[in-house]
């Protein structure tokens, strides 16, 4: 997956860019009590340790959702 994917990917299930400094974005949504934070690079692959964390960190991947 790559970065420009995975933004949209939170962006389509409610989180919007809250701030952003240089090439550091941060995500919210109501209901979710931490910040999503994306070092993002564009068009390369998000590493899959990586995109895995983010994922898990917003709740769209975990045990019980897949």
């Amino acid at each position: 997956m790559k970065f420009s994917e995975l933004v949209r990917l939170l962006e389509k299930n409610g989180f919007v860019l809250l701030k952003e400094k240089g090439a550091v974005r941060y995500y919210g949504k109501p209901g979710v009590d931490n910040l999503i934070r994306i070092d993002y690079h564009g068009s390369k692959e998000v590493p899959t340790g990586t995109c895995n964390a983010i994922l898990k960190a917003s709740g769209l991947k975990g045990g019980d959702k897949k």
